[in-house]
């Protein structure tokens, strides 16, 4: 299985992709104080699941998805902090809210279950994570 397959870092993807569209467009401040660090938690998310399904024993690559999970919630709050800063609308902060919350519930169950089967290998028949059309949030 390659790492693109998973659910969890497809919707890790693209939530990095959507920040990115939405700083790209603030003013150089804007960019600077918050934006950066939007970006940088947004795709840790991504980048953390990647270096740990590249890592041969599993109790190791738990850490980063633990890693990944962090860079979550840090987003998170960068995406609080640009609401409560007038940087994003109304729309675009319960968007994201509604991504982040669905990718947390994803992770965490993909987190459990590393280690239960051999190596970093999800079983196949695990569509909660291979299933990119299943975007349920609740």
């Amino acid at each position: 299985m390659d790492i693109e397959e998973l659910n969890v870092y497809q919707l890790s993807m693209d939530l990095g992709e959507d920040v990115w569209g939405i700083v790209s467009d603030w003013k150089y401040f804007e960019k600077d104080t918050v934006g950066k660090q939007l970006i940088k938690a947004a795709d840790s998310i991504a980048a953390n699941l990647s270096e740990g399904f590249g890592r041969y024993h599993y109790k190791e690559a738990k850490h980063f998805y633990y890693y990944s999970r962090g860079s979550l919630f840090e987003t998170k709050t960068w995406i609080t902090k640009a609401y409560n800063r007038k940087l994003i609308t109304d729309i675009k902060y319960n968007k994201f809210r509604k991504e982040i919350k669905n990718i947390s519930i994803k992770l965490n169950n993909f987190i459990k279950s590393v280690g239960k089967v051999s190596g970093n290998q999800v079983e196949e028949d695990d569509t909660d994570f291979l299933n990119y059309s299943d975007q349920t949030t609740e």
